[in-house]
């Protein structure tokens, strides 16, 4: 009887040791597959629409990868891979007229939205006026069409 519990109490624990070693082995494998992109990398992405400097502040646009983003050797990110952006300033309130100034949130990967964070992106403003100079008003409308090259840098490492 006694030999009988004491073999059971080994295969329970053996068992139990398998378990968790299986465990360690897929922590392991999955933390290898994460891949870091650092803090200060550049994305260059391309439009995904038009965009306004007329748009309200927190639109969000799509844009994709413009080219492979690789670090040390090893490509992370493929050109065509969708990104997402909002505006975080623009000429929507005519009582706070500012720049347009837009900023990636996140990149699609394997199917899953990655958030990031990135520096602001101010594509070339309208022409100003005298007056509006003194004023830090701008004039015109400044139309961001399908295809806009711009480039963002990352503020913060992401890891896929």
């Amino acid at each position: 009887m006694k030999a009988a519990s004491t073999l059971q109490t080994n295969m329970t624990r053996h068992k139990f040791l398998a378990v968790i070693s299986i465990a360690c082995v897929c922590f392991a494998a999955s933390s290898l597959n994460a891949a870091t992109i650092p803090a200060g990398t550049t994305l260059a992405v391309q439009t995904a629409s038009s965009l306004s400097s007329q748009d309200p502040v927190g639109r969000t646009f799509a844009a994709k990868i413009d080219q492979d983003v690789a670090v040390k050797g090893t490509v992370l990110l493929k050109a065509g891979t969708k990104t997402f952006g909002k505006i975080k300033s623009s000429r929507a309130n005519p009582r706070k007229s500012e720049p347009l100034t837009l900023e990636l949130t996140s990149i699609s990967v394997n199917g899953r939205n990655v958030a990031v964070k990135t520096n602001s992106f101010e594509p070339g403003s309208p022409t100003r006026t005298a007056r509006q100079a003194r004023y830090g008003h701008t004039a015109g409308t400044l139309v961001i069409s399908p295809g806009t090259k711009m480039q963002f840098q990352l503020v913060q490492a992401v890891t896929l």
